[in-house]
């Protein structure tokens, strides 16, 4: 983007401002009891100052790194970045994209409190299907959905996955990925609906898994739904792939989604058929997972009109019954202005982001300390009406890649 740095330059721009040099303090020597400037960082061993940096944010560990070359040798050792991963756990970031062409953005560091301008590599706009988990974001095109990449952001290393098989064209997908944190093998996972030719109330559903072990595709299950269609929304959380699905108007549904669990242990869903309802009247759901327990956040449409926008609440899903842990404050809710009835909403561990489409505005929600609290201000402004904003969430990760 014109005018901005990249945000590992942004960090050793600010180097000398931000880290300074060592304060030295002083020692008594054995000739004429003078005193000796004694720097800090000579007289701590690697393991120690190896532990030290460790607590560092991670934008502040690219900025260590540019210190000196002892510094940069210690960040960038397997060990350090190992160790830096499992010692001190990093709060997600959220990107935002500025453009509703261009797959150009800023990320939110929530420790810091600073917008970052970074480059991802792969996706092409931001229209492309998104999913991520421990430090990896996959992307998927959004024409043939069968051009898929995973991607370490933060790193820029990626790989490009072989095409899915099944029909290449559908009418509706949903991507996800699920990143085991010990052995870091990852898995992709993209239920795919269509409908059947000739009829609106029949739908066609299938999940295709990759295996990044194995580096396959497969089929695991296929279905055909009547009056219930897929959509966008999936995660996985302890083992279960969560997917929402969405009423065609066949007889009077209740609500216009529920959510269908599928067992990957079993590779086989108890029943597609056996659905848990949503906590009420939705206008929008947006599933993730917080610390391997499904989270949805929802708009709470007005009861007289479920489609209109009132509200949004989160809930959890204990067993098959939701359990509801807030609701937005109704000052943060006007603080968006006008909020269209479906919004963007991602996070994991312990932070929720929210943002609506018409505006760079960032909301975040702790789960842990149950507050509500606005990012800093995006460096990004609304240049026309019809612009859209919309993001991600993933965790800044150095050690993983695809």
């Amino acid at each position: 983007m014109e005018g901005e740095t990249s945000w590992i330059s942004h960090c050793i721009d600010d180097m000398c401002k931000d880290i300074g040099e060592f304060h030295s303090f002083s020692e008594l020597s054995d000739e004429g009891n003078k005193e000796t400037p004694v720097s800090v960082d000579s007289i701590l061993p690697d393991d120690l100052l190896e532990r030290i940096l460790a607590y560092l944010p991670i934008a502040s560990i690219f900025r260590a790194g540019s210190v000196c070359r002892r510094w940069h040798e210690i960040v960038s050792s397997k060990r350090f970045l190992w160790n830096f991963s499992h010692d001190l756990s990093q709060k997600p970031w959220y990107f935002m994209f500025t453009s509703s062409d261009e797959p150009v953005g800023y990320a939110y560091d929530p420790i810091l409190r600073k917008w970052y301008s970074i480059e991802l590599p792969c996706i092409q706009t931001p229209n492309w299907f998104i999913a991520s988990s421990c430090g990896l974001v996959c992307f998927m095109d959004n024409d043939s959905r069968s051009e898929l990449y995973v991607c370490n952001p933060i790193t820029k290393f990626y790989k490009k996955l072989e095409e899915p098989p099944g029909m290449k064209f559908s009418d509706y997908s949903a991507l996800s990925i699920s990143v085991n944190r010990t052995s870091l093998n990852y898995t992709v996972f993209i239920v795919k609906s269509k409908q059947v030719p000739g009829n609106f109330f029949q739908w066609d559903l299938s999940i295709h898994i990759y295996d990044s072990e194995t580096m396959m595709w497969a089929i695991s299950l296929t279905e055909v739904l009547t009056g219930w269609r897929g959509g966008d929304e999936s995660v996985i959380c302890d083992g279960v792939l969560y997917f929402l699905i969405y009423s065609t108007g066949v007889g009077t549904p209740e609500n216009r989604h529920t959510l269908v669990t599928y067992n990957l242990s079993s590779r086989a869903s108890t029943s597609v058929r056996s659905f848990i309802p949503v906590p009420g009247p939705l206008t929008c759901g947006r599933l993730m997972n917080h610390k391997d327990q499904l989270v949805m956040v929802g708009g709470i449409g007005k009861q007289d009109r479920p489609d209109i926008i009132k509200g949004i609440g989160i809930w959890v899903l204990n067993g098959t019954s939701w359990v509801e842990v807030t609701r937005m404050p109704h000052k943060f809710f006007q603080g968006f202005g006008e909020l269209d009835d479906v919004f963007a909403s991602s996070g994991t561990d312990n932070l929720i982001y929210i943002q609506s489409y018409g505006a760079p505005a960032l909301l975040v929600f702790d789960m842990n300390k149950k507050l509500w609290k606005w990012s800093v201000k995006c460096p990004a402004s609304k240049k026309f009406p019809l612009q859209l904003f919309t993001g991600f969430c993933f965790e800044p990760r150095l050690e993983i890649a695809p």
